[in-house]
C-alpha cells in the first residue's frame, strides 16, 4: 500500500493559509468538501468528531508532523487530506514544534482495524527524515502526491 492511494493532486494544500490547529482541519475539512469527498450536509458532523478527538489529545505527532483523525458515519471509505505549511501552525504538539506537514483522514465508523492500520501507515511514512524533507521542498501538489505514490509504506 502507499498513501498515495488515500490522496489526489486536488485534496493536497502545497501552502496552507492557517496558522493554527483549529483553522487548519476546517482547511482541509472544507477541502475535502470542495471535491465531493464528504457531503456538504456533512461536514459539521465530521468537524465535530475531528474537533472531540483533538480535545481528547492533540494529533500533533512531533517532528512538524500532526496527523488528525475520526471515525464517522457520514463516511463511506477513508478519505485523505494533505497540507504543508512553511511557516509552520501551532499545533500544541507533543514536542511543541510549529507543524508543517498535516495528513487529516476520516475513515467509516465500525472500521477499527482500518482506522488503526491507516495511521500506523501515516506515521511510518513521515517518521523517516528524507521524506519529510522531500515534501518540504516539493513544488507542486503532483510533486507532492508523487511521493505519496512512490514511497512504500
Amino acid at each position: 500500500m502507499t498513501l498515495g492511494n488515500l490522496l489526489s493532486v486536488d485534496q493536497i494544500i502545497p501552502e496552507m493559509k492557517a496558522t493554527e490547529r483549529w483553522s487548519a482541519i476546517v482547511e482541509l475539512v472544507d477541502l475535502l468538501v470542495e471535491r465531493s469527498q464528504i457531503l456538504p450536509d456533512d461536514r459539521d458532523v465530521v468537524l465535530s468528531a475531528l474537533r472531540q478527538r483533538e480535545e481528547t489529545m492533540s494529533t500533533g505527532i512531533g517532528f512538524g508532523i500532526a496527523i488528525p483523525h475520526a471515525s464517522s458515519d457520514r463516511v463511506g471509505q477513508v478519505v485523505a487530506a494533505f497540507g504543508r505549511s512553511s511557516h509552520g501552525i501551532e499545533f500544541d504538539s507533543l514536542d511543541n514544534a510549529p507543524v508543517r506537514f498535516i495528513v487529516l483522514f476520516v475513515v467509516p465508523k465500525d472500521q477499527f482495524q482500518t482506522h488503526l492500520r491507516t495511521l500506523a501507515a501515516i506515521a511510518k511514512f513521515l517518521n523517516d527524515r528524507a521524506v519529510r524533507e522531500r515534501l518540504a521542498t516539493a513544488g507542486s501538489s503532483s510533486e507532492i502526491l508523487a511521493i505519496f505514490e512512490n514511497t512504500k509504506s
